[in-house]
């Protein structure tokens, strides 16, 4: 009776805390979320590139219609695909065998991966992360790209070199394909004064339908849309990375909610039951996010429905120099997270605890 009333306090104690982790997503500064427990254990090297070679950096990963092969978009063995004549794109089996491949040549920096119903891959070209004294090729970049599943170039969107106006993008971050074919993307990898930070919504053959969303510190503002995804109302998520928030709009843009509690956002997977995961990479540890020692980087699992975080997967580098653990989350259909690695140039596996 006692060990029963012991468990039923604990259960009752969570249940409080992921109640008021909801309600401070409506503050601006919440408690850190750093102390709920972690139900997963992770595997290390379980997806294998050809001929044994180094990853590099990622931040794209998703999931097949399948619910079983994994989708990554990988810069080449470095942190871009300059000049390099390696694939960027790759499917693993649930072996972690690589069974396909292609993009070489095409993509200068993949950064953000979608795939639609129909089992077509979406990547973005954010030509954002190059790294010191790399030139993009002239009139490269900036683009999103519309794969087959075997390769097949689609459709392509956006200017090749990029622009600021309604017609192109400038550092393209994500990508996402709602159910009706409508795509909507994130844009401006920059965190500077002035800079491009907007969401594009277009018709499924790419039609600009509307706009919105502009640089600032502001409650309607947005500073480096890095990720986005979509629950089961057909919401849509944001993760407003350096403004350290989530932002929650319907599809014509009206907002909807600000959760402040799953933390620095680099990367939104939702499953179709609504469980959220989301992917804090830089807390602590790069630019104006190296102040934000509060906060542990991490993947903070809750509810799309209602804003509780329920578990934390903690980043187990405590003092890293730059980006650290998981950018781009995804998740397969036995409950299975993938972590795609930009700092430390991985794709991590998380499984549940025997």
């Amino acid at each position: 009776m006692l060990q029963a009333r012991r468990v039923k306090l604990v259960l009752a104690g969570a249940a409080a805390l992921a109640m008021a982790v909801s309600l401070a997503g409506a503050q601006a500064s919440p408690s850190p979320v750093n102390d709920l427990p972690n139900p997963y254990q992770t595997v290390e090297g379980w997806a294998k590139l050809p001929d044994g070679r180094a990853w590099g950096s990622t931040s794209a990963v998703a999931v097949a219609p399948d619910g079983r092969g994994i989708w990554v978009a990988e810069r080449c063995g470095a942190n871009n695909c300059v000049g390099s004549p390696l694939p960027s794109v790759y499917l693993f089996d649930a072996n972690g065998t690589s069974t396909r491949s292609f993009g070489a040549g095409l993509v200068l920096s993949p950064h953000g991966i979608e795939v639609d119903r129909e089992g077509n891959v979406w990547v973005t070209d954010c030509a954002c992360t190059l790294g010191r004294g790399v030139q993009a090729p002239a009139g490269a970049g900036h683009q999103i790209y519309k794969f087959a599943p075997d390769g097949k170039l689609l459709m392509t969107l956006g200017k090749a070199g990029g622009d600021r106006d309604s017609t192109g993008f400038w550092q393209p971050n994500d990508v996402l394909v709602a159910p009706n074919g409508e795509i909507y993307v994130a844009e401006g990898h920059s965190s500077s004064q002035g800079a491009i930070a907007r969401i594009r919504k277009f018709s499924k053959d790419g039609k600009l339908i509307a706009t919105w969303g502009q640089w600032g510190k502001g409650p309607n503002d947005l500073d480096q849309p890095h990720a986005l995804a979509m629950d089961s109302q057909g919401r849509i998520f944001v993760g407003d990375r350096g403004n350290d928030r989530i932002k929650v709009f319907d599809q014509n843009g009206k907002l909807l909610h600000t959760w402040y509690q799953f933390s620095r956002p680099s990367g939104i997977f939702i499953d179709a039951n609504d469980m959220i995961y989301v992917a804090d990479s830089e807390s602590g540890s790069v630019g104006n996010a190296r102040t934000r020692t509060d906060w542990q980087r991490g993947i903070r699992i809750g509810s799309a429905k209602d804003g509780s975080v329920t578990a934390f997967i903690p980043d187990p580098v405590q003092n890293p120099p730059s980006t650290s653990a998981a950018e781009g989350v995804a998740v397969d259909s036995r409950g299975v997270i993938y972590g795609a690695e930009v700092g430390n140039r991985a794709l991590k596996r998380y499984v549940r605890k025997p």
